[in-house]
């Protein structure tokens, strides 16, 4: 068979004879925004009562944006390196949820770690900011005493590592999503010829 006529159809899936390393892809892109945001979260717990549980918050959602932005050059990567030069919807957005869910679990590992060992006061500090800011609102003593035993719960439901982790998960996902989203409908088209 002619080596540029070599497509076939292999356990259900079509490829070429350029077949294109997803895996890889994924992997790097994934590993490096996994990097990213577990780096963030490391810098930045040390100080959280300098600069406060709000702007921590802040500065978190704002860096998973940036490690996330690793979606669209993956996505793009895989598109670019088509031999047709395009990727369908279904397909980048498939790349770009791995790369989120790789990233993801690297932050979640990082989390449980860090918790476990070098912040277990963590929920204490965060729940007082909480009751705090609910009696700087002006809420009743009754309010605020029923709030300060849902906190407790909550925290004491936290120190299962598994709803820690899911809980931990749920954060970057979302963002995750949309930057998938986002990206593979920008991206889910032929690319441009540069000489045309």
């Amino acid at each position: 068979m002619d080596e540029d006529d070599s497509s076939t159809q292999t356990d259900g899936r079509f490829q070429t004879s350029e077949e294109i390393p997803v895996k890889k892809i994924v992997l790097t892109f994934g590993l490096i925004a996994g990097v990213v945001l577990s780096a963030e979260m490391v810098l930045t717990i040390p100080f959280m009562d300098e600069i406060g549980f709000n702007r921590g918050l802040l500065v978190g959602y704002t860096t998973m944006v940036l490690a996330f932005l690793l979606i669209y050059f993956g996505i793009r990567t895989y598109r670019d390196n088509s031999p047709s030069g395009t990727v369908s919807f279904g397909r980048a957005f498939t790349i770009g949820i791995l790369i989120g869910v790789i990233a993801s679990a690297c932050y979640v590992a990082t989390w449980e770690v860090y918790f476990f060992n070098f912040a277990p006061d963590f929920m204490d500090k965060y729940n007082a900011q909480i009751l705090e800011e609910a009696r700087a609102k002006g809420e009743t003593p009754k309010a605020l005493a029923k709030k300060k035993v849902e906190l407790e719960e909550s925290a004491e439901r936290y120190k299962n590592p598994l709803i820690n982790s899911a809980a931990t998960f749920a954060e970057p996902l979302p963002v995750a999503l949309i930057v998938s989203l986002v990206s593979a409908g920008m991206l889910s088209r032929r690319r441009k010829i540069s000489n045309e």
